[in-house]
């Protein structure tokens, strides 16, 4: 499956940003999928998953604090959506899309299609 990631850009804190995930082939609908991100001398970290039916998510803790981000997928769109609110310049990194065909989604290494990342930057 091939994957890629767009709708980054610059924003101004407190904006708002709408990524989106595309995967090339019918079957995005059958993988669980997930948004990392990375900034400058950082890790990757993990951001936010769904499962392949769209009912069950997942967020990192310190991002979902005060419900800034939403995720969600459109299958009959072979597309993943990150709703991004209340931007703050620590969100500001490289987010990269992936694909699992596992069940645990918070490991980067338990992905097996990553798309090519978006940058967003969060100006404060």
């Amino acid at each position: 499956v091939q994957l890629q990631a767009s709708g980054g850009g610059l924003v101004q804190a407190g904006g708002s940003l709408r990524l989106f995930c595309t995967a090339s082939e019918r079957s995005f609908e059958r993988y669980g999928m997930g948004w990392f991100r990375q900034a400058p001398g950082k890790e990757r970290e993990f951001v936010a998953a769904i499962s392949w039916s769209g009912y069950n998510t997942y967020y990192v803790d310190s991002v979902s604090s005060g419900f800034r981000l939403f995720i969600s997928r459109d299958n009959a769109k072979n597309t993943m959506y990150l709703q991004m609110n209340s931007l703050k310049p620590e969100d500001t990194a490289v987010y990269s899309c992936a694909a699992t065909s596992g069940s645990y989604y918070l490991l980067p290494d338990r992905y097996n299609y990553w798309g090519q990342g978006t940058l967003v930057t969060v100006s404060s």
